[in-house]
């Protein structure tokens, strides 16, 4: 397969790097997970995860194999392994090494970490389960990209398994470094295949501002639909 660099994606990978760098500047961290309204998104994303590997009959967990795409600091192959996933069944694959680095420190060391482009992995068709990606496609804005990488992460999937996806869909005008995923897109980018989508994480804004008021009111807002932006879905293949 010709890699992402071959297929003239350099721009977009460095665009990418940059915008991460340009995170790093912020002088409030708007991801610091002791927060009150991270700490409600994570439990809520938590929560219905049991409910998607419930519903979709993916316990139990401990034989399923499962790759993530831009798998970051590590944090969710760690709430994967406290949901049940055993550790050497876990690979995670991150684009910038720094991060790969702070992986490696916080996850069991028979979880296996790669750096790099993902549409350079070199794995075998259907070698996995789960592959998983986590706000990795909001992330990229060039289509031929993100149309590259949804089929890397397809031929990945064994028959039986599926994509898991958690991203948000609408736009940021205050962020022009990443765009929404509708879930039109995301039925173009994976065909007519069985999708099962739950609609969770009510707007980061939103959520800060009332979260500091009371963590309670997280789940007053969140109770109404529209306040939502998020979609995590079982991409089944």
């Amino acid at each position: 397969m010709m890699t992402g660099e071959n297929k003239n994606f350099t721009a977009e990978i460095l665009r990418v790097k940059n915008s991460y760098e340009k995170r790093k500047s912020l002088k409030i961290d708007l991801y610091d997970p002791a927060s009150a309204y991270m700490c409600m998104i994570r439990q809520e994303k938590e929560r219905t995860l049991i409910k998607l590997f419930k519903e979709n009959n993916l316990f139990p967990l401990n034989n399923k194999t499962l790759l993530e795409i831009g798998c970051g600091n590590g944090s969710n192959l760690l709430q994967l392994i406290q949901l049940g996933f055993a550790p050497a069944n876990l690979q995670g694959n991150e684009l910038l090494p720094e991060r790969i680095k702070d992986a490696s420190e916080k996850l069991p060391s028979s979880v296996h970490l790669i750096a790099g482009n993902a549409l350079d992995l070199n794995f075998p068709a259907e070698s996995f389960d789960i592959v998983y990606q986590s706000m990795v496609f909001s992330s990229i804005l060039d289509k031929s990209f993100q149309e590259e990488l949804a089929k890397k992460m397809w031929q990945l999937v064994k028959p039986g398994g599926g994509i898991l996806w958690y991203d948000f869909i609408y736009n940021n005008p205050q962020n022009e470094d990443v765009n929404g995923i509708s879930f039109a897109r995301l039925k173009e980018l994976f065909g007519l295949h069985h999708i099962k989508k739950y609609k969770i994480t009510l707007a980061p804004p939103l959520s800060r501002a009332v979260t500091k008021l009371h963590p309670a009111l997280y789940t007053v807002f969140n109770s109404i639909p529209l306040l939502r932006t998020h979609i995590l879905c079982w991409i089944m293949k």
